[in-house]
């Protein structure tokens, strides 16, 4: 498990269970761990989602 804090200083946790559970509905993510992380910390935008979630997006990851 590994814990980044958010641009709002949020400590986000990802554990290997909501790993799992993010590339099994985002293939396209297997293999970019830190690049999850790493967008969470550091986001280019950030816009809301569904139910009001905060989402991170960085552009060229």
């Amino acid at each position: 498990m590994d814990i980044v804090v958010s641009k709002y200083s949020v400590p986000i946790r990802l554990t290997e269970e909501r790993w799992f559970h993010i590339i099994e509905n985002h293939d396209d993510l297997a293999g970019h761990y830190d690049n999850v992380l790493q967008t969470i910390e550091d986001p280019d935008t950030i816009i809301e989602g569904y139910k009001k979630a905060l989402i991170a997006l960085r552009r060229g990851l």
